[in-house]
């Protein structure tokens, strides 16, 4: 499994409008072969912050669906970006 997490920041001002363009990758994503979970949110505390959570089966998959990245616009619009890739070995249900 690998997990993609971490977060951007964004003008404040910006946030809502960056989020509402990303609603069709989520939907995209979370459509995708090997997809387990996808999320790109609004932090609850930081104006400026956008969390960022990824869940594949693999890196195939992973790659299959990554294709570009961000559309240009996106990316104009992103302050800067902590985001990191982890490959699992194991998982513990904790519910």
């Amino acid at each position: 499994m690998v997990i993609v997490a971490g977060h951007l920041a964004v003008d404040p001002g910006q946030r809502d409008g960056y989020l509402h363009q990303c609603s069709d990758v989520v939907r995209q994503a979370r459509r995708a072969p090997g997809c387990l979970d996808f999320a790109i949110t609004a932090d609850l505390l930081d104006p400026s912050r956008v969390d960022i959570f990824e869940r594949w089966e693999s890196r195939a998959a992973l790659e299959a669906f990554r294709g570009s990245g961000p559309s240009d616009e996106q990316a104009a619009v992103i302050l800067s970006a902590a985001i990191a890739e982890y490959d699992v070995s194991e998982e513990r249900p904790l519910t």
